[in-house]
């Protein structure tokens, strides 16, 4: 057993008797459960360029997709090399495309913003969806949902 001095500024000074040992253990013990209750910010990064084909895009599409589907940040940077810099809007429609394509997962965190050479966007995973499946949508219609006949 120790003798632990608990508040020196008040008159008396307070101590209490106990096992400071194990009371430093429990202190641990209860910051390590603490950690294991946080979560991590965690960004993803994939890169695209100006001229990209159809099933480039799908595939890199895809990998947006599962990153947001596994609650994780995705940046998205569109690198432009030599002349292309000059059709920042090009860059800025394959960006616009996909984030139409994965709006059903993520949203717009940051919008597309051209910084030197990089055109950069960050999408974040929706909020308040827990499942990793996307939202369906009930079919539009214009016309009233149809009753059952009334049995007489």
């Amino acid at each position: 057993m120790d003798l632990v001095e608990v508040a020196p500024e008040a008159r008396p000074p307070v101590v209490r008797l106990m096992d400071y040992g194990k009371y430093k253990y429990d202190q641990s013990v209860k910051a390590r459960e603490s950690r294991k209750k946080q979560t991590r910010t965690v960004i993803k990064e994939v890169q695209f360029r100006p001229k990209i084909g159809a099933s480039d895009f799908e595939v890199k599409r895809k990998r947006v997709e599962r990153f947001l589907r596994d609650h994780d940040k995705v940046k998205v940077t569109m690198r432009f090399r030599g002349r292309e810099v000059t059709h920042p809007e090009i860059g800025n429609e394959i960006l616009d495309r996909l984030q139409k394509s994965v709006a059903d997962y993520g949203e717009i965190e940051t919008p597309p913003r051209l910084e030197g050479r990089h055109m950069t966007m960050v999408l974040a995973p929706l909020r308040g969806s827990g499942r990793s499946e996307p939202r369906e949508e009930a079919p539009a219609s214009d016309e009233p949902a149809e009753e059952p006949p009334a049995e007489e």
